[in-house]
């Protein structure tokens, strides 16, 4: 998994690309970004499914603040990203969320 930033010089966001390997959902139909940015909803931003088995999607951020966020796959199995900025406990559940700084 990865996240990768780009830093818009013609407005104050920052483009974040998150992609979750096929290793990492293998054979999943569908993966959803759920964090801070969308009210931890579990369907308003699915990740688009490449040819490779892969997913991605792009996300606007506003910079100077840090979000937490989780994976969705195929609405039953929560997986944190691998190459977060950190991590912190979660406040639902036994479990830690992947956190990025923007």
């Amino acid at each position: 998994m990865s996240v990768k930033k780009q830093y818009l010089k013609s407005k104050d966001r920052c483009k974040v690309s998150f992609r979750v390997p096929k290793a990492a959902a293998p054979g999943a139909k569908t993966v959803h970004i759920v964090g801070e940015f969308n009210d931890w909803s579990t369907v308003n931003t699915p990740m688009k499914r490449l040819k490779s088995g892969e997913f991605t999607a792009v996300v606007e951020l506003a910079p100077g603040q840090a979000y937490q966020f989780r994976y969705l796959i195929d609405q039953t199995i929560w997986e944190n990203d691998w190459e977060a900025d950190r991590y912190v406990k979660s406040d639902f559940g036994d479990c830690e969320n992947s956190v990025v700084v923007v």
